[in-house]
């Protein structure tokens, strides 16, 4: 599976932005998209995931009520200068019972390039 992110940029507080990642290749193998963030110097962090199969969602504690995640993407709204970051998609091929045991890292198997998004006060 092959992930391209695009969509991040620099805006201002308040503004909209979406993250897209097009994913390919063997696409039927993924059970779960998700998006982590990470700012220099500290650990990623997760944003939000997506179930796949049937469409379900798990957000993150910075993500609730301002994001929507989607099979192709992360609409991220009423941003905030904290929500600089670089973003990452990753979809995992693994079985995994429960929705929240994708909410790790760890058991992702395929990542984007990574997005820029910076947010000025």
């Amino acid at each position: 599976v092959q992930l391209v992110e695009s969509g991040g940029g620099l805006v201002r507080a308040g503004d909209s932005l979406r993250l897209s990642c097009a994913a390919s290749g063997r696409t039927e193998n993924i059970y779960t998209m998700g998006w982590f963030r990470q700012v220099p110097g500290t650990e990623r962090e997760f944003v939000a995931l997506v179930s796949w199969r049937d469409g379900s969602t798990i957000y993150g504690y910075s993500a609730k009520v301002r994001s929507i995640i989607s099979r192709d993407g992360l609409q991220m709204n009423s941003l905030k200068p904290e929500d600089t970051a670089v973003y990452y998609c990753a979809v995992s091929t693994r079985h995994l019972r429960g929705l929240h045991s994708y909410v790790g890292e760890a058991v992702y198997d395929y990542w984007g390039q990574g997005a820029q998004v910076t947010v000025s006060s």
